[in-house]
């Protein structure tokens, strides 16, 4: 199961009034480290999604969102709960590295 794209126009319902954990990945189709996480998110999806919903954000189609949450250099991704970010990860890691960071949603 692959993350689905969100986007400004959906980002209220995906993100902000989101049931439980939503990690929303900030990317870009030139970002080569981007590209190295997406598959890794993707699989973290799917083993824990009924604990934690994955979504990606391109920046460059959504400049507002990247602006309001400061995303500065990407990837970089973010935990939202209850609309607000509780957790933030700057930067391409190991799977094993994302799960760990993760450990309070995918337990």
């Amino acid at each position: 199961m692959t993350a689905k794209a969100t986007s400004e126009s959906t980002w209220q319902q995906d993100v902000i009034d989101a049931e439980g954990p939503v990690l929303v990945d900030f990317w870009a189709e030139w970002c080569g480290p981007c590209r190295m996480v997406g598959p890794i998110l993707d699989e973290i999806q799917s083993e824990n999604g009924d604990k934690l919903t994955v979504l990606k954000l391109n920046v460059d189609e959504n400049p507002n969102l990247a602006m309001e949450y400061q995303i500065t250099s990407i990837p970089a991704m973010k935990v939202f709960k209850g609309g607000q970010v509780e957790t933030t990860i700057i930067g391409a890691k190991p799977k094993v590295a994302l799960e760990k960071d993760l450990a309070a949603y995918i337990r």
